[in-house]
């Protein structure tokens, strides 16, 4: 059965489609955001999710495999060295599509940004709490007379204008 085999043809042949993903997916390594046509972005998306998944598994069968796929081998180090252990507890989603209100000039196509989903950003983990629970948990709310009776007694005492001095 062929379910769900869709993918974007692009209007491309296959070979020139493959290179094309292939370019587009260095760069997006490279650069960590690329700006394209909504199109090839929502193509490049599974393509480097695939290839993300590989070098979480860092195998020297999943390095050949993204290699033969990437077609660089200065992108494919980086992704396998220092990429993928931004990944490492992120089971999926690596990537993150903003469409961007411009059109393109010459043809009015969608334009598109993709980038990489930054592991340190809040909530990137979907088995988390969530951001509530990480914000209680991380700092207690204060009330603002406690807030005003600790930043006072942090603040440094500023010596008081002497008295006038009286002559004897």
């Amino acid at each position: 059965m062929r379910h769900q085999k869709h993918r974007q043809g692009l209007g491309l042949k296959k070979e020139h489609r493959i290179a094309l993903l292939a370019n587009l997916g260095a760069s997006l390594i490279k650069k960590g955001r690329i700006k394209t046509t909504l199109a090839k972005a929502k193509a490049l998306r599974p393509f480097i999710e695939r290839i993300i998944s590989h070098a979480k598994r860092g195998t020297l069968h999943d390095r050949r495999l993204a290699l033969s796929r990437l077609r660089d081998e200065d992108a494919v180090t980086l992704l396998f060295n220092e990429k993928a252990m931004m990944f490492a507890k992120r089971n999926g989603g690596f990537t993150r599509i903003y469409k961007l209100s411009t059109q393109r000039l010459g043809d009015a196509a969608e334009m598109a940004l993709i980038e990489f989903v930054g592991a340190d950003e809040p909530g990137y983990n979907k088995r988390s709490k969530g951001k509530k629970a990480a914000a209680k948990k991380a700092s207690p709310k204060k009330s603002k007379k406690t807030e005003a009776a600790e930043a006072a007694a942090e603040a440094p005492a500023t010596p008081e204008a002497p008295a006038a001095e009286t002559k004897e």
